[in-house]
């Protein structure tokens, strides 16, 4: 249930999102404010003129979470634009399956077999969620997601609990003959099931030289978790300069969200990185840091400033 506000406060913090002039840090506070707010698509959606990939490819993923459907021409106009940066236009695939409306079909259709395998992966898998949210097995899973404390909109649906084995689970995700849809949904079963081993297979999945997509989304999953097991696998993974900057940039936002002293030291090493993505995102991470150890009450604080 988004909040509705008033209008004039909207505007204020569409301003702040768009103001090129202001800390990156501040501007994703007012993204993920406007995330949450009735007719926050509209300005979400004015911000991809901006130069920051980080910002635009957070832009599109909020507009995935929206699961609002007018947000579905944005997201096409920016999968179609060959000037984005792929981490962007990767985003904007993702995003038009979190919102399991087959509108995105056509496009997504257009670029399955885009010569970057990151958009070619991304389209595919989105077009397989959009066929899943269509079967009963979409249907059956709802209770146990509801259940979870993880509120986003997946690319890919978790097994259903204790269908699989540990070792099943292990099996699927490290076998690059698999299917990345089923690959997909092992990851997202491990994150559920939170153990110590669960941690160590996704810490080995990081590493898994098939996808570097899967390895970003390995990362992002670290994030939501929250666990300190994941600290030397994201911190070895985001020290590899050969890696690609979308999955190290995954993982410094991993470390911001895990938040602990040594995630902190970590960071602070990379705020110079020459990759434009990485060191911004080591400067997000540092805020989510100081949000995780303070008494703030929310980090989409925005509003929050406005109205007080």
């Amino acid at each position: 249930m988004k909040l509705r506000v008033p209008e004039e406060n909207l505007r204020h913090i569409g301003r702040v999102l768009n103001d090129s002039q202001r800390p990156l840090k501040e501007r994703f506070r007012a993204l993920f404010t406007l995330k949450n707010l009735e007719g926050g698509v509209s300005y979400i959606g004015e911000g991809f003129k901006d130069k920051s990939a980080l910002l635009l490819h957070e832009l599109a993923y909020c507009l995935g979470q929206t699961q609002d459907p007018s947000a579905i021409p944005v997201l096409i106009r920016v999968l179609e634009d060959q000037g984005m940066e792929p981490i962007v236009r990767h985003e904007a695939g993702e995003a038009l399956g979190a919102l399991g409306c087959q509108k995105g079909v056509p496009v997504l259709l257009k670029y399955e077999n885009d010569p970057n395998p990151v958009i070619a992966e991304t389209c595919q898998l989105a077009l397989k969620r959009l066929q899943f949210v269509e079967t009963e097995e979409y249907v059956a899973l709802q209770d146990e997601l509801k259940l979870l404390p993880y509120k986003s909109i997946d690319p890919a649906p978790p097994f259903r609990k204790n269908s699989l084995s540990v070792g099943e689970l292990k099996n699927i995700l490290l076998d690059s003959k698999q299917s990345l849809w089923s690959r997909y949904r092992t990851m997202f079963s491990l994150r559920n099931l939170g153990t110590p081993d669960a941690i160590c297979i996704l810490g080995e999945a990081l590493f898994c030289p098939s996808s570097a997509l899967l390895r970003h989304e390995v990362a992002y999953v670290f994030g939501q978790m929250q666990n300190k097991g994941s600290i030397p696998f994201l911190q070895r993974c985001l020290e590899n300069t050969r890696e690609l900057a979308m999955v190290r940039h995954e993982c410094a936002e991993a470390l911001g969200s895990i938040a602990s002293e040594t995630c902190l030291a970590i960071l602070q090493r990379f705020l110079d990185d020459p990759e434009d993505v990485v060191r911004e995102s080591c400067e997000v991470a540092l805020d989510m840091c100081e949000y995780e150890n303070s008494t703030e009450f929310q980090y989409a604080d925005t509003l929050a400033k406005r109205q007080n």
